[in-house]
């Protein structure tokens, strides 16, 4: 057999070739280093209601209200101090007061170690802020209830705080307003966070024979002790949007009554439907909504006239006399007419006529 340069020469002229297979050699592939795209904490947040993820600067813009549904977010005491105050200018009373361990509590952890924790991780002394300053030009007493603070639960040092706003208010004759976001009594401290109840109620009874305004906001939640007395006595009583209100938890009372409750139990549009809130503002319009009640409801002249008639300091009488009187949209003082129709209060707060 001849041997050709392409391979051996078969019979018949045939040219048996051997087929070489040619493989490509490749490289070995280089280990590549997977880098994890780092994306800062805290730039979305997830809405509770729709469970739409949104930009936190959206949300922020916003007044904490998710813009796809309306869904209130909670804020911290601070942050409603600011967005409702003058310029966010106030000053800080009653700082000095604190809880104490009086039952020497324990149940996971000792109660002292908790309200060391709470303090620490809030810089509250307690889960209620009081403050005085302008609201829409006039002198407010505001207490604001910390819900990151134990569940903005009421115990004895809170109690006590919001007596001495109401005391404050009495004394310096100006309106009170108290916003509520709270799980109700602190089970830590026993009878005597529900002896509270019983001494705001009086207090607020003494306000009342004042004829001083007082107005309650009711924010989710406002539960247990905390709805059972303060937050439902006010002169006028707002709520935010789909706000938790109520006493017992909804299974408690279906238990109890062996009953279905109907949808939306519970809620502030709920509440509003069967006359137990005046109305419902959203959390941009709360700060104007407040302004034009003040001016319903609060007439400085006579508060003026009611220190004198009381023997109060003349210098009492001045400085209530001296300070401006919120203007109204002409400049000149006018009334504001309340509405009536609770279909009206929902959507339509008072408005300057």
């Amino acid at each position: 057999m001849l041997v050709t340069p392409l391979g051996p020469l078969g019979t018949g002229g045939r040219l048996l070739m051997e087929i070489a297979w040619f493989k490509k050699i490749r490289k070995p592939k280089q280990a590549v280093e997977h880098r994890r795209i780092q994306v800062p904490e805290g730039l979305w947040v997830k809405c509770n209601s729709c469970k739409e993820i949104i930009y936190k600067k959206e949300v922020l813009r916003n007044a904490n209200v998710c813009p796809k549904c309306g869904y209130h977010f909670r804020i911290s005491a601070r942050e409603r101090l600011s967005s409702l105050f003058d310029e966010g200018r106030y000053q800080e009373v009653d700082t000095d007061i604190y809880s104490i361990d009086p039952l020497k509590f324990r149940d996971a952890k000792p109660y002292k170690d908790r309200l060391r924790e709470y303090r620490e991780k809030t810089g509250l002394s307690d889960a209620l802020i009081n403050a005085r300053g302008t609201l829409g030009g006039t002198q407010v007493m505001m207490s604001i209830m910390e819900y990151g603070f134990m569940g903005g639960s009421m115990g004895s040092a809170v109690g006590e705080k919001v007596t001495r706003a109401i005391e404050r208010a009495l004394e310096e004759q100006i309106p009170l307003v108290i916003i509520s976001c709270s799980g109700g009594a602190r089970m830590q401290e026993g009878a005597l966070s529900l002896m509270q109840m019983a001494k705001i109620a009086a207090a607020l009874g003494k306000f009342h024979e004042a004829r001083l305004p007082f107005i309650s906001v009711l924010t989710d939640p406002t539960t247990g002790g905390v709805t059972a007395s303060y937050a439902m006595l006010g002169d006028l009583n707002i709520a935010e949007p789909k706000a938790l209100i109520g006493f017992a938890g909804a299974r408690v009372i279906e238990q109890t009554i062996r009953e279905t409750l109907p949808e939306g139990f519970q809620r502030s549009e709920f509440l509003l439907e069967h006359g137990m809130l005046d109305f419902i503002v959203e959390r941009r319009q709360m700060r104007d909504v407040l302004t034009q009640c003040l001016r319903v409801l609060y007439d400085r002249d006579r508060s003026a006239a009611g220190l004198r008639r009381s023997g109060a300091p003349s210098e009492d009488v001045e400085k209530i006399e001296a300070e401006p009187h919120a203007p109204a949209m002409d400049g000149s003082r006018r009334t504001v007419p309340f509405p009536t129709p609770i279909a009206a209060r929902k959507h339509h707060p008072p408005e300057i006529r």
